[in-house]
């Protein structure tokens, strides 16, 4: 199923280890225990498992996604939590799958969670899903610098993104070290 992904979208395999990475040094933060851990990386990688319902054309469209388009992409966290529950070694993440599209103010997608309401998990994942995808050329657009990538989060914080995790992840790049970036 990943080779599936990896082929049809613009997910990479690079981009899944990213993701891994910063998850677990946000858990690293939390103090979470080994379990949410390996929760949390099996959810970096299997996220966005539902684009392979996902035609191919929408997925790899370079520009701006009609209604009909937008529509058909965000069925993927319910194919993809329908793949988790049919899956036993998957089921632990099934509802965080299906969850990595809602937002902190209550306007994301499928159930439109709110707050504390959406996993913590998730919430950790909508972070650094954003960081590395604005970090990270797209076949829509080019990569942005990492000093604005950060400025997007922290302006976002509140509304797309739960601001303490936004605060702790901002706090572990600043520990970072920089490349040099030319955006």
């Amino acid at each position: 199923m990943l080779a599936t992904l990896y082929e049809k979208s613009m997910e990479t395999e690079e981009h899944a280890q990213r993701l891994i990475k910063y998850c677990q040094d946000i858990g690293k933060e939390l103090k979470f225990s080994d379990k949410t851990m390996n929760e949390l990386s099996l959810l970096a990688v299997l996220h966005d498992i539902g684009k392979v319902g996902i035609l191919q054309s929408v997925l790899q469209k370079p520009g701006v996604l009609t209604p009909q388009e937008w529509k058909e992409m965000k069925r993927h966290p319910e194919i993809g939590y329908r793949i988790a529950q049919n899956t036993p070694e998957l089921l632990t993440v099934s509802e965080y799958i299906l969850s990595h599209h809602e937002r902190w103010d209550g306007t994301g997608y499928p159930s439109g969670l709110k707050g504390e309401e959406i996993p913590l998990n998730c919430r950790i994942l909508a972070v650094v899903d954003a960081f590395d995808a604005m970090t990270n050329d797209r076949v829509y657009r080019k990569a942005l610098s990492r000093n604005k990538a950060i400025e997007e989060l922290v302006s976002n914080s509140g509304t797309q993104f739960d601001p303490s995790i936004v605060d702790i992840f901002v706090r572990i790049l600043s520990h970072e070290p920089t490349q040099v970036d030319e955006n």
